[in-house]
């Protein structure tokens, strides 16, 4: 139940050395280099850094998460032997009946801070089901305690989870029922035995133990692992990229991602480590696999994460495979939107390291926050409402889970010209009547492609398909509701701003380039490190007044005209809403009744309420304006990866990753030696690291780009519509 203490490597010279002559990983690290006297320092200014955020529990903490750990093992046992005596077992079973708890995630790895929930799996025998023994008798059970409070069951996920919190620690458990007829208390979870005879939901709800260990012992320094990733998700988060729900990464995807790094860099320190992480993760050329090891196939015949054999998989965006069998894909939710942002944020990341390296900057530059309402002029906004508190929680569960696919929908809708930059963070009106909660999602025309002046984007299908798939909702009660609308930055509600009141927008020349949209600078470089730098702007003041020649044309995206929901109270479902169509053409003065933004110089027109179903309605007819033609990196991080075809002209996956050790041998190593003791104007970092991580295009191999429009949606797709070139070896 408890953590096991993984062996630390520590840092002394001998386990360097061992290191030296170790391989982590499938391929050789690219550097052997350990730290300098700067290093030291500056990893000593990290360390204070993370101390004084406060991302370290304190021993009562600790001690309390023991004995919540404890008091829920005694549950789980008790279920499990009052159910084998209901079912008519022999005495002697009932005896024996017993079930077992087990971490995961961030507990199981050791990086978790106070406040953080706990990942927790109970391992129950084969007579005692999911669906009903799980979801209904044990819920029961524990809605009936009075330590237990925000019970929130949510069986439909793809790894099923009942969220509770227990004597006020957040607790996230799942269930796997295992082909024993009693399970031992010191039960072996990493033996492929636990795989026998179940299905593919007790596999997922299996292997977050069992990759969290494999990662223990795929990474040469488990301390310097747990401290960098402790640094590296407190950033995640800051930055607003930390929600593998909403199409970002969780946690098991940041520590394969921190995980790969360590392997690469094998003697280096946290501190060294984080500067690596941003200078590779830039410049990889996703949808290229970053893998621990190799991919395990099994007698058991579970489906593993290979795109030669399933087409699904080859539309994954940013694949992260797990190191414990059966490999998946753990990052599948990361849509184009959502990556593009975390390139960006990489970008950014990268460049504050370089300014660290250089003595121009401290750590907690690069844990700055992200300032998403300032970010872009066109957002969405999801209102959730429920008639009371515990309604709102398994309501609100559902409708975050299903977010993600708003934004896939939006892609697949506009053709990837529309996107989306959905925010994991959740925002409450206290000032409705009603338990009510909202996110956000920012919207912005794709950057480096100029579209038609006036280019409109009508997504008010694609809205309405989404809320109707969230009607589905099988739990569903009356005052459950969902409303989408569209909002302009000047028309931001005050609740999602500290205080209640709105912050100025912060000076450009300080900006990050994803906090720079598109619609508000022209011809802005973009280069890693260098995003915030904007060479021309434009003159709003002159620009007012002029007309262009053909006004009146316009190119529209459109997908079925229906309704999209939007609230303007949260009682009842009557009554009716403005029909708001928004209608931008960039440096076009609009006169009449309207609602003006300086800066991009739209008008809001209202119609009278529409008649209808009872359903409030609003029309989210977007138009955003042209946006500035923007070089961003995403664009330049375009996959490219080779394949080694046999006599059959089969790839083999063998001779391929062969081809890739090579190009690490020859490429990776070379150029990365001298990272750890980077000076300015040393080498030309990029230009080597690109070797490293992207060697395959010295080969001019084919790109892989995955199609916006079937991203996760319709990947029923033939071999010979997507050609897919898997590189097995390059992992890192």
């Amino acid at each position: 139940m408890a953590v096991s203490d993984s062996p630390s490597g520590g840092s002394t010279p001998p386990h360097q050395e061992q290191q030296a002559n170790s391989k982590y990983g499938f391929t050789k690290p690219l550097s052997l280099a350990g730290p300098t006297d700067a290093d030291l320092q500056r990893n000593n200014d990290l360390d204070k850094f993370l101390l004084d955020s406060g991302l370290y529990e304190s021993n009562e903490e600790s001690a309390a998460r023991k004995e919540v750990l404890h008091r829920l093992d005694q549950i789980v046992k008790s279920w499990v032997k009052q159910l084998t005596r209901q079912r008519g077992y022999t005495d002697q079973m009932v005896e024996d009946a017993n079930a077992v708890i087990f971490t995961f995630g961030s507990y199981r790895l050791g990086v978790h801070g106070p406040g953080v929930d706990i990942d927790t799996l109970c391992i129950g025998p084969s007579y005692v089901n999911r669906e009903e023994d799980f979801f209904i008798i044990l819920h029961n059970i524990l809605a009936e305690m009075e330590e237990v409070s925000e019970l929130q069951p949510v069986p439909d996920a793809h790894v099923p989870v009942m969220k509770f919190k227990f004597q006020g620690i957040s607790i996230d458990l799942l269930y796997a029922s295992i082909s024993l007829l009693v399970v031992p208390e010191d039960l072996d979870i990493s033996h492929g035995s636990v795989l026998y005879d179940v299905d593919e939901p007790t596999v997922r709800s299996l292997n977050g133990c069992r990759v969290a260990d494999q990662i223990l012992k795929l990474v040469p320094n488990v301390e310097h692992f747990r401290t960098t990733l402790r640094c590296l998700k407190f950033w995640a988060k800051r930055r607003g990229v930390y929600s593998n729900v909403t199409g970002f990464l969780g946690g098991v995807n940041w520590a394969i991602l921190v995980a790969r790094i360590c392997q690469l860099y094998p003697n280096a320190i946290p501190s060294m480590l984080v500067s690596r992480f941003f200078r590779v993760y830039t410049q990889w050329r996703w949808p290229n696999p970053v893998m621990l090891c190799s991919i395990e196939e099994n007698e058991l015949g579970f489906p593993i994460w290979d795109p030669r054999r399933n087409p699904r998989d080859r539309f994954h965006t940013m694949p992260i495979i797990t190191p414990a069998y059966p490999c998946m894909n753990s990052s599948y939710n990361v849509s184009a939107s959502t990556l593009r942002v975390m390139v960006d944020q990489f970008c950014y990341g990268n460049k504050i390291c370089d300014e660290i390296e250089l003595n121009k900057a401290q750590w907690s530059a690069l844990f700055q926050p992200y300032i998403f309402f300032e970010a872009y002029k066109n957002y969405l906004q999801v209102d959730i409402i429920a008639s009371d508190t515990d309604d709102l929680l398994a309501w609100r569960g559902w409708v975050e889970s299903r977010l993600r696919m708003l934004t896939l929908k939006i892609e697949r809708d506009t053709n990837g010209m529309l996107q989306c930059h959905p925010y994991p963070h959740e925002y409450v009106d206290t000032s409705k009547p009603c338990a009510h909660s909202a996110f956000f999602m920012g919207l912005q025309r794709k950057e480096g492609v100029r579209g038609q002046e006036g280019q409109q984007f009508d997504i008010r299908g694609t809205v309405d398909e989404f809320r109707q798939e969230i009607n589905m909702y099988m739990y569903w009660k009356p005052g459950m509701d969902i409303f989408v609308s569209h909002v302009r930055r000047k028309q931001l509600p005050a609740f999602v701003f500290p205080d209640g009141y709105k912050r100025t927008r912060m000076p450009r020349h300080i900006s990050h380039q994803a906090e720079i949209t598109g619609d508000d600078a022209t011809n802005c470089y973009s280069g890693p490190g260098l995003s915030e730098r904007c060479i021309k702007r434009k003159n709003y003041s002159e620009m007012v007044d002029k007309k262009p020649d053909k006004p009146d044309k316009r190119a529209s995206i459109s997908p079925q005209r229906l309704e999209c929901v939007s609230p303007e109270s949260c009682t009842g479902k009557s009554g009716g809403t403005a029909q708001m169509s928004i209608e931008c053409i960039k440096g076009v003065r609009l006169a009449g009744s309207t609602t003006k933004d300086a800066n991009s110089n739209c008008k809001i027109k209202s119609s009278d309420a529409l008649p209808g179903s009872g359903l409030r309605t609003e029309v989210a007819d977007m138009q955003i304006s042209e946006a500035g033609f923007v070089n961003t990196t995403h664009d330049m991080l375009k996959s490219r990866s080779v394949e080694v075809p046999n006599e059959n002209e089969v790839v083999n996956g063998d001779k391929a990753q062969d081809l890739a050790l090579d190009c690490l041998e020859s490429a990776e190593t070379e150029s990365t030696n001298s990272l750890s003791n980077y000076e300015e104007g040393d080498i030309d970092m990029d230009q080597r690291l690109d070797k490293a991580c992207n060697f395959i295009t010295r080969a001019e191999c084919s790109d892989y780009v995955p199609n916006a429009s079937s991203q996760n949606l319709n990947c029923e797709m033939s071999v010979s519509e997507v050609l897919y070139k898997l590189k097995m070896g390059l992992g890192g």
